[in-house]
Protein backbone atom coordinates (compact mmCIF):
# COMPACT_ATOMS: atom_id res chain seq x y z
CA UNK A 1 0.00 0.00 0.00
CA UNK A 2 1.08 3.42 -0.50
CA UNK A 3 0.79 6.47 1.94
CA UNK A 4 -0.07 9.84 1.46
CA UNK A 5 -0.89 13.27 3.49
CA UNK A 6 -3.37 16.06 3.02
CA UNK A 7 -2.23 19.69 3.77
CA UNK A 8 -3.90 23.01 3.59
CA UNK A 9 -2.19 25.00 0.29
CA UNK A 10 -0.52 27.23 2.53
CA UNK A 11 0.77 24.52 4.64
CA UNK A 12 3.16 22.73 2.31
CA UNK A 13 6.76 23.96 3.32
CA UNK A 14 10.47 22.57 3.41
CA UNK A 15 9.37 21.52 6.64
CA UNK A 16 6.33 19.28 5.83
CA UNK A 17 8.23 17.88 2.48
CA UNK A 18 10.84 16.87 5.09
CA UNK A 19 8.51 15.22 7.50
CA UNK A 20 6.84 13.62 4.85
CA UNK A 21 9.88 12.16 3.32
CA UNK A 22 11.12 10.93 6.57
CA UNK A 23 8.02 9.14 6.97
CA UNK A 24 7.31 6.90 4.28
CA UNK A 25 4.69 9.29 2.69
CA UNK A 26 4.50 8.98 -0.87
CA UNK A 27 2.30 11.73 -1.85
CA UNK A 28 1.11 14.89 -0.95
CA UNK A 29 -2.01 16.28 -1.61
CA UNK A 30 -3.23 19.54 -1.34
CA UNK A 31 -6.38 20.53 -0.18
CA UNK A 32 -7.88 24.01 -0.05
CA UNK A 33 -10.60 24.43 2.90
CA UNK A 34 -13.98 23.21 2.49
CA UNK A 35 -17.44 24.09 4.01
CA UNK A 36 -18.77 27.33 2.54
CA UNK A 37 -14.95 28.76 1.79
CA UNK A 38 -14.34 25.97 -1.02
CA UNK A 39 -15.08 28.11 -4.01
CA UNK A 40 -13.09 31.15 -3.19
CA UNK A 41 -9.85 29.20 -1.30
CA UNK A 42 -10.12 26.45 -4.91
CA UNK A 43 -9.61 30.09 -6.39
CA UNK A 44 -6.75 30.94 -4.37
CA UNK A 45 -5.10 27.81 -4.99
CA UNK A 46 -5.26 28.45 -8.28
CA UNK A 47 -3.65 31.53 -8.30
CA UNK A 48 -0.69 30.55 -5.84
CA UNK A 49 -0.17 27.58 -8.68
CA UNK A 50 1.03 30.53 -10.68
CA UNK A 51 3.40 31.78 -8.19
CA UNK A 52 7.43 30.99 -8.33
CA UNK A 53 7.38 30.20 -4.58
CA UNK A 54 4.63 27.51 -4.73
CA UNK A 55 5.86 25.66 -7.84
CA UNK A 56 9.34 25.14 -6.71
CA UNK A 57 8.03 23.80 -3.53
CA UNK A 58 5.83 21.10 -4.94
CA UNK A 59 9.35 21.01 -7.74
CA UNK A 60 10.75 19.83 -4.63
CA UNK A 61 8.49 17.27 -3.09
CA UNK A 62 8.91 15.62 -6.71
CA UNK A 63 12.83 16.05 -6.08
CA UNK A 64 12.65 13.93 -2.95
CA UNK A 65 10.65 11.16 -4.75
CA UNK A 66 6.92 12.05 -3.89
CA UNK A 67 4.46 12.98 -5.98
CA UNK A 68 1.78 16.04 -5.52
CA UNK A 69 -2.31 15.85 -6.05
CA UNK A 70 -4.93 18.67 -5.26
CA UNK A 71 -8.09 17.30 -3.94
CA UNK A 72 -11.09 19.94 -3.28
CA UNK A 73 -15.08 20.29 -2.84
CA UNK A 74 -15.30 21.92 -5.87
CA UNK A 75 -19.16 22.30 -7.16
CA UNK A 76 -19.93 26.11 -5.63
CA UNK A 77 -16.75 26.82 -7.92
CA UNK A 78 -17.68 25.16 -10.79
CA UNK A 79 -21.14 26.57 -10.99
CA UNK A 80 -20.42 29.85 -9.39
CA UNK A 81 -23.75 30.40 -7.00
CA UNK A 82 -24.08 34.39 -8.20
CA UNK A 83 -25.61 32.92 -10.96
CA UNK A 84 -28.59 31.84 -9.18
CA UNK A 85 -30.37 35.40 -10.35
CA UNK A 86 -30.11 34.99 -13.78
CA UNK A 87 -30.12 30.94 -13.82
CA UNK A 88 -31.99 29.57 -11.05
CA UNK A 89 -32.26 26.73 -13.33
CA UNK A 90 -29.00 26.15 -12.52
CA UNK A 91 -29.30 25.45 -9.26
CA UNK A 92 -31.02 22.34 -6.92
CA UNK A 93 -34.51 22.42 -5.79
CA UNK A 94 -34.86 21.86 -2.07
CA UNK A 95 -37.67 19.10 -0.84
CA UNK A 96 -39.79 22.29 -0.69
CA UNK A 97 -39.84 22.80 -4.66
CA UNK A 98 -37.40 26.11 -4.49
CA UNK A 99 -33.95 26.60 -6.70
CA UNK A 100 -31.62 27.79 -3.80
CA UNK A 101 -27.92 27.88 -4.42
CA UNK A 102 -26.86 26.44 -1.13
CA UNK A 103 -25.27 22.70 -2.33
CA UNK A 104 -24.07 21.17 -5.62
CA UNK A 105 -26.11 21.75 -8.34
CA UNK A 106 -29.00 20.62 -10.85
CA UNK A 107 -26.76 18.11 -12.59
CA UNK A 108 -29.80 17.68 -15.05
CA UNK A 109 -29.40 21.02 -16.17
CA UNK A 110 -27.55 20.75 -19.80
CA UNK A 111 -26.18 24.54 -19.43
CA UNK A 112 -25.26 23.91 -15.80
CA UNK A 113 -23.47 20.87 -16.43
CA UNK A 114 -21.88 21.98 -19.56
CA UNK A 115 -20.49 25.46 -17.57
CA UNK A 116 -18.97 22.96 -14.53
CA UNK A 117 -17.41 20.71 -17.09
CA UNK A 118 -15.51 23.36 -18.84
CA UNK A 119 -14.43 25.14 -16.00
CA UNK A 120 -13.34 21.71 -14.67
CA UNK A 121 -10.73 21.47 -17.45
CA UNK A 122 -9.55 25.07 -16.96
CA UNK A 123 -8.99 24.08 -13.20
CA UNK A 124 -7.31 21.18 -14.30
CA UNK A 125 -4.79 23.22 -16.76
CA UNK A 126 -3.87 24.72 -13.56
CA UNK A 127 -3.12 22.60 -11.45
CA UNK A 128 0.78 22.37 -11.37
CA UNK A 129 2.36 19.04 -12.08
CA UNK A 130 -0.42 17.37 -10.51
CA UNK A 131 -0.92 12.97 -11.25
CA UNK A 132 -3.39 12.27 -13.88
CA UNK A 133 -5.66 11.35 -10.93
CA UNK A 134 -8.34 14.32 -9.83
CA UNK A 135 -10.05 14.71 -7.48
CA UNK A 136 -13.06 17.13 -8.00
CA UNK A 137 -15.54 16.54 -5.03
CA UNK A 138 -19.05 17.69 -4.91
CA UNK A 139 -19.82 19.63 -1.82
CA UNK A 140 -18.95 19.17 1.97
CA UNK A 141 -22.57 18.83 3.11
CA UNK A 142 -25.36 16.06 3.76
CA UNK A 143 -28.87 16.40 1.97
CA UNK A 144 -27.11 17.99 -1.25
CA UNK A 145 -29.49 16.69 -3.81
CA UNK A 146 -31.42 18.12 -6.37
CA UNK A 147 -35.34 17.47 -6.13
CA UNK A 148 -36.45 19.00 -9.45
CA UNK A 149 -38.71 16.58 -11.91
CA UNK A 150 -35.54 15.31 -14.00
CA UNK A 151 -33.40 14.29 -10.26
CA UNK A 152 -35.92 13.60 -7.92
CA UNK A 153 -35.83 10.02 -8.98
CA UNK A 154 -31.76 9.94 -8.56
CA UNK A 155 -30.41 9.62 -4.76
CA UNK A 156 -27.05 11.82 -4.51
CA UNK A 157 -24.67 8.92 -5.30
CA UNK A 158 -26.83 8.70 -8.13
CA UNK A 159 -26.13 12.56 -9.14
CA UNK A 160 -22.65 12.63 -8.58
CA UNK A 161 -21.78 9.62 -10.30
CA UNK A 162 -23.48 11.45 -13.24
CA UNK A 163 -21.40 14.37 -11.98
CA UNK A 164 -18.22 12.22 -12.25
CA UNK A 165 -18.67 10.84 -15.66
CA UNK A 166 -19.46 14.09 -17.44
CA UNK A 167 -16.52 15.44 -15.86
CA UNK A 168 -13.90 12.79 -16.42
CA UNK A 169 -14.91 12.98 -19.80
CA UNK A 170 -14.35 16.58 -19.69
CA UNK A 171 -11.20 16.45 -18.41
CA UNK A 172 -10.11 13.51 -21.43
CA UNK A 173 -10.65 15.80 -23.99
CA UNK A 174 -7.13 17.29 -22.68
CA UNK A 175 -5.97 14.39 -20.95
CA UNK A 176 -6.45 11.03 -22.37
CA UNK A 177 -4.79 9.50 -19.23
CA UNK A 178 -6.66 11.17 -16.48
CA UNK A 179 -9.06 9.40 -13.73
CA UNK A 180 -11.28 10.63 -11.30
CA UNK A 181 -11.99 10.00 -8.07
CA UNK A 182 -15.66 9.08 -6.91
CA UNK A 183 -16.31 10.48 -3.09
CA UNK A 184 -17.56 8.21 -0.89
CA UNK A 185 -18.66 11.03 1.72
CA UNK A 186 -21.93 11.44 4.11
CA UNK A 187 -24.69 11.11 1.53
CA UNK A 188 -22.58 9.63 -1.73
CA UNK A 189 -21.20 6.38 0.60
CA UNK A 190 -24.32 4.18 -0.51
CA UNK A 191 -24.16 2.79 -3.61
CA UNK A 192 -25.64 3.94 -6.68
CA UNK A 193 -29.14 2.78 -8.21
CA UNK A 194 -28.41 3.02 -11.65
CA UNK A 195 -25.61 1.27 -14.06
CA UNK A 196 -22.65 3.76 -14.87
CA UNK A 197 -19.65 3.48 -16.54
CA UNK A 198 -16.91 3.41 -14.04
CA UNK A 199 -14.23 3.16 -16.50
CA UNK A 200 -11.56 5.70 -15.16
CA UNK A 201 -13.16 6.07 -11.70
CA UNK A 202 -11.72 4.97 -8.73
CA UNK A 203 -12.94 4.61 -4.97
CA UNK A 204 -12.23 7.52 -2.11
CA UNK A 205 -13.56 6.05 1.18
CA UNK A 206 -13.68 8.95 3.68
CA UNK A 207 -15.35 7.79 6.54
CA UNK A 208 -15.92 10.57 9.16
CA UNK A 209 -18.58 9.41 11.26
CA UNK A 210 -15.92 7.16 12.53
CA UNK A 211 -13.56 9.64 13.08
CA UNK A 212 -15.87 12.25 15.64
CA UNK A 213 -14.75 12.57 19.31
CA UNK A 214 -17.75 10.06 20.27
CA UNK A 215 -19.04 7.74 17.24
CA UNK A 216 -22.15 5.98 17.42
CA UNK A 217 -21.00 2.57 16.64
CA UNK A 218 -24.57 2.08 14.52
CA UNK A 219 -23.40 4.56 12.05
CA UNK A 220 -19.41 3.22 12.27
CA UNK A 221 -20.22 -0.18 11.52
CA UNK A 222 -22.56 1.02 8.45
CA UNK A 223 -19.82 3.13 7.20
CA UNK A 224 -17.81 0.09 7.12
CA UNK A 225 -20.44 -2.55 6.10
CA UNK A 226 -20.88 0.19 2.93
CA UNK A 227 -16.97 0.34 2.27
CA UNK A 228 -17.23 -3.29 1.27
CA UNK A 229 -20.17 -2.54 -1.00
CA UNK A 230 -18.27 0.24 -2.56
CA UNK A 231 -15.47 -2.31 -3.24
CA UNK A 232 -17.64 -4.61 -4.90
CA UNK A 233 -19.00 -1.97 -7.33
CA UNK A 234 -16.25 0.06 -7.92
CA UNK A 235 -13.24 -2.68 -7.42
CA UNK A 236 -10.21 -2.08 -5.59
CA UNK A 237 -7.65 -1.17 -8.13
CA UNK A 238 -6.38 2.36 -7.27
CA UNK A 239 -8.50 2.58 -4.19
CA UNK A 240 -8.13 4.69 -1.68
CA UNK A 241 -8.97 5.18 1.84
CA UNK A 242 -9.15 9.33 3.41
CA UNK A 243 -9.09 8.72 6.82
CA UNK A 244 -8.70 11.24 9.45
CA UNK A 245 -5.97 9.73 12.16
CA UNK A 246 -3.89 13.17 11.47
CA UNK A 247 -6.59 16.12 11.29
CA UNK A 248 -5.67 17.88 13.33
CA UNK A 249 -8.38 20.56 11.60
CA UNK A 250 -11.05 18.25 12.50
CA UNK A 251 -9.52 17.65 16.42
CA UNK A 252 -9.60 22.12 16.27
CA UNK A 253 -13.16 22.02 15.22
CA UNK A 254 -12.01 23.95 11.94
CA UNK A 255 -10.40 26.83 14.35
CA UNK A 256 -7.40 28.67 14.60
CA UNK A 257 -5.28 28.69 16.75
CA UNK A 258 -4.70 24.81 16.57
CA UNK A 259 -4.50 22.70 19.18
CA UNK A 260 -1.98 20.27 20.22
CA UNK A 261 -2.02 17.46 18.20
CA UNK A 262 -0.85 13.64 19.99
CA UNK A 263 -1.23 10.13 19.58
CA UNK A 264 -2.01 8.28 22.07
CA UNK A 265 -1.18 4.46 22.55
CA UNK A 266 -5.20 3.82 22.28
CA UNK A 267 -5.18 6.22 18.87
CA UNK A 268 -2.56 4.38 17.37
CA UNK A 269 -4.22 0.64 18.05
CA UNK A 270 -7.13 2.06 16.17
CA UNK A 271 -4.85 3.36 13.51
CA UNK A 272 -2.83 0.06 13.04
CA UNK A 273 -6.20 -2.17 13.07
CA UNK A 274 -8.02 0.15 10.82
CA UNK A 275 -5.19 0.31 8.19
CA UNK A 276 -4.58 -3.84 8.84
CA UNK A 277 -8.26 -4.16 7.72
CA UNK A 278 -8.16 -1.48 4.94
CA UNK A 279 -5.31 -4.08 3.51
CA UNK A 280 -7.49 -7.18 3.83
CA UNK A 281 -10.20 -5.24 1.90
CA UNK A 282 -8.36 -4.66 -0.90
CA UNK A 283 -7.65 -1.19 -0.77
CA UNK A 284 -4.31 0.27 -2.32
CA UNK A 285 -3.84 3.69 -0.82
CA UNK A 286 -4.41 4.93 2.84
CA UNK A 287 -4.32 8.55 2.82
CA UNK A 288 -5.18 11.15 5.91
CA UNK A 289 -6.34 14.65 6.34
CA UNK A 290 -3.03 16.51 7.88
CA UNK A 291 -4.49 19.61 8.13
CA UNK A 292 -3.62 22.40 10.53
CA UNK A 293 0.34 20.99 11.56
CA UNK A 294 1.71 24.14 9.44
CA UNK A 295 3.84 27.14 10.36
CA UNK A 296 1.18 27.96 12.66
CA UNK A 297 1.47 25.07 14.53
CA UNK A 298 4.90 24.77 14.93
CA UNK A 299 5.26 28.13 16.08
CA UNK A 300 2.75 27.09 19.06
CA UNK A 301 3.35 23.69 19.82
CA UNK A 302 6.57 22.81 18.05
CA UNK A 303 7.31 19.91 15.66
CA UNK A 304 4.25 17.62 15.23
CA UNK A 305 4.87 13.56 15.73
CA UNK A 306 3.67 11.96 12.91
CA UNK A 307 6.08 8.76 13.19
CA UNK A 308 3.00 6.07 14.47
CA UNK A 309 1.16 6.91 11.09
CA UNK A 310 4.59 6.69 9.22
CA UNK A 311 5.60 3.62 10.80
CA UNK A 312 2.53 1.56 9.42
CA UNK A 313 4.43 2.34 5.88
CA UNK A 314 7.96 1.80 6.93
Amino acid sequence: MTSSVLIHPDELTHAWIDRAAQNHIDMIGIHPWGGKQAPTSLAELLELCETPAFRSLVDEVYERGMSVEYEFHAAGYLVPRDLIDIHPEYFRMNEEGERVADRNFCVSNEEAMNLAVERARTVARRLYRSTDRYYFWMDDSRNMACHCPKCRHMTTADQQMLFCERILAGLRQDNPNATMAYLAYYDTMRLPTKTYDTDGLFLEYAPIEKSKADPDPAFVAEEIRMAKELCAYFGTENARVLEYWLDNSLFSKWKKPPKAFAFTPESIAAMEKDIADYQAMGFDEIATFACFLGPDYEALHGEPDITPFGNCFA
